[in-house]
């Protein structure tokens, strides 16, 4: 029989006290009745003896100490799953927004998880193709991997999250299931009609899964959101054996969400006022991508976060480092240059990348050509510094032939339309066109039989 309290004990922010509770557990869903007729959802975040800390999800309006009953509903957060969620949009608690009623399914799944057997995890192999020619070609996404990218205020990351929603897709030959699981966090009004928008415009709203958490929204339901559109992700991945893309924007708003619950519950801080558990609540989120066993389907993460003051050893950044596999920074200097996507090549990198390219998934000259692009984009950095201090036209011939391969590299390898899609090849192609810019012995980072195959002069 379901125990109904009358009441509270205290109110802080979005947290409420409740004495006397029995046989509670962590994470368990509390719903409550405000005046008789408005319901909310909450959370239990903490319990000591008979004391629970709840997190109201809808926020504490309305509510008083006198004026609130409390029921426990004996069973942690659930999402309602099924392969019809794909073309539709949610809010950050998984519940419809689209106007097209609820989900037809009785099948729920704990929005929190189970952790992955690590002896039945599989080693990430083959790509998942975003038609950009920098992550495509020099920091290639990998089926199962966890790539985030790195950004900063105003620069444009909605954009290129949008484009890879409207790009992405398992490579031009695969017949698999491919699906985009979309979580945004705190994000305007403009920003979520932005999304919704280009998504139907573009024909690929039918299949994406969108969660949508406003920036007016509770702040709490911002850190349930991520584990909503992992727990769908997982379910059709799993279970319904299909890629799944999620993408996540913004993790700035889930840390900053976290430290402001932290405070109203009287934590101590860490670095920069953000919890001491920062770094296992982020981890418990990225490690939830990966390949099983018994599925077919894959689990791939690439989260989005822009980097206060655009530093990257902010905690977010990071401790998200330090989880994921690889990192994609944005750089405000070719976005100022009117260069998009402004992606920084050097400090770019996926760790995962060398096994899911080459011969049988991509081109067998993959790997020896984004080391030389990497290796030569990296002399272009030299030459310009030398050129800053002597003047260009001091520069030996060599050093000039770089300076040249690094403004075509910028313009037409790193920048491409917001509209446009390249394939792998294209992309394998448009790069050996740039390196004969160079000579053929300042080529010394790809086999000579290759070099033989593709530079042709």
């Amino acid at each position: 029989m379901a125990i109904e309290y009358l009441g509270l004990s205290s109110i802080n922010g979005p947290l409420v006290i409740l004495e006397g509770v029995q046989d509670a557990f962590f994470d368990e869903i509390v719903e409550f009745v405000v005046d008789g007729n408005t319901r909310k959802m909450g959370r239990i975040v903490e319990l000591y003896e008979d004391k629970a800390v709840i997190q109201v999800f809808e926020g504490t309006e309305n509510m008083s100490l006198v004026n609130t009953h409390t029921k426990l509903s004996g069973h942690p957060m659930e999402v309602a799953v099924s392969p019809e969620m794909l073309g539709r949009t949610f809010n950050g608690i998984g519940q419809p927004i689209d106007g097209l009623g609820p989900v037809n399914t009785e099948y729920r799944k704990n929005v929190n998880g189970l952790p992955l057997n690590p002896v039945k995890r599989e080693y990430p192999r083959n790509y998942i193709n975003t038609g950009i020619s920098a992550i495509d070609g020099l920091t290639t996404l990998i089926r199962g991997q966890k790539l985030p990218i790195f950004s900063g205020n105003g620069l444009p990351h909605d954009q290129l999250a949008a484009q890879i929603v409207k790009q992405a897709s398992l490579g031009g030959d695969s017949d698999e299931d491919f699906a985009i699981v979309f979580g945004a966090m705190g994000v305007k009004h403009d920003v979520a009609e932005f999304f919704q928008k280009t998504f139907d415009e573009s024909g690929v709203a039918d299949h994406v899964c969108m969660f949508l958490n406003l920036a007016n929204d509770p702040v709490v339901e911002r850190l349930i959101t991520p584990r909503v559109a992992l727990t769908v992700a997982e379910y059709l991945a799993f279970e319904q054996n299909m890629h799944i893309l999620v993408i996540l924007t913004d993790m700035t708003s889930f840390a900053e969400a976290l430290r402001e619950v932290s405070s109203s519950k009287g934590e101590i801080p860490s670095r920069k006022g953000y919890p001491g558990y920062l770094y296992s609540e982020l981890a418990t989120i990225y490690e939830r991508a990966g390949i099983i066993e018994e599925a077919n389907g894959s689990v791939t993460q690439l989260p989005i976060l822009t980097m206060p003051n655009d530093d990257i050893t902010h905690p977010i950044p990071d401790l998200t480092g330090y989880i994921t596999e690889g990192q994609i920074v944005l750089d405000r200097s070719l976005y100022g240059q009117s260069i998009y996507p402004p992606i920084s090549i050097l400090p770019s990198l996926s760790r995962l990348m060398k096994d899911g390219i080459g011969e049988g998934y991509t081109r067998e000259d993959h790997q020896d050509l984004a080391n030389q692009l990497f290796s030569s984009y990296a002399k272009v950095g030299e030459a310009r510094n030398l050129a800053s201090v002597i003047g260009e036209d001091e520069l030996s011939p060599i050093d000039k032939k770089y300076l040249e391969f690094g403004k075509e590299f910028e313009n037409r390898y790193i920048g491409q339309g917001p509209a446009e899609n390249r394939t792998v090849i294209e992309t394998l192609d448009l790069g050996w066109e740039l390196l004969r810019l160079l000579p053929k012995e300042e080529l010394d980072r790809i086999d000579t039989k290759i070099i033989d195959k593709y530079y042709k002069e």
